[in-house]
């Protein structure tokens, strides 16, 4: 193994956000809300992403709470994957 080389795990981005749709095959829309202040202003807007992310086992439902986490590319516009499910009664 070289210097460049490392076994440490890579650090992927989570984010949390809100399950918008459900219609697609083992792939779930994610509505990621942000908080922004404005440049000039300073007063504080919502800004938000609509993500996709791969879920395999059909686990979110429509209104869940999500964690997505970054990953490889899995279709053209994958490119996260759900970590854990909140249920919004919960």
């Amino acid at each position: 193994m070289t210097q460049t080389e490392s076994k440490q795990p890579v650090q992927r981005r989570r984010l949390s956000g809100v399950v918008t749709s459900t219609a697609m095959a083992k792939t779930a829309v994610v509505r990621i809300d942000r908080r922004v202040a404005h440049r000039k202003y300073g007063k504080y807007y919502t800004v938000s992403t609509k993500l996709k992310a791969h879920d395999e086992e059909k686990k979110a439902k429509v209104g869940d709470l999500v964690e997505i986490e970054e990953t490889r590319p899995i279709s053209r516009d994958k490119r996260w994957r759900i970590v854990s499910v909140t249920a919004k009664n919960a």
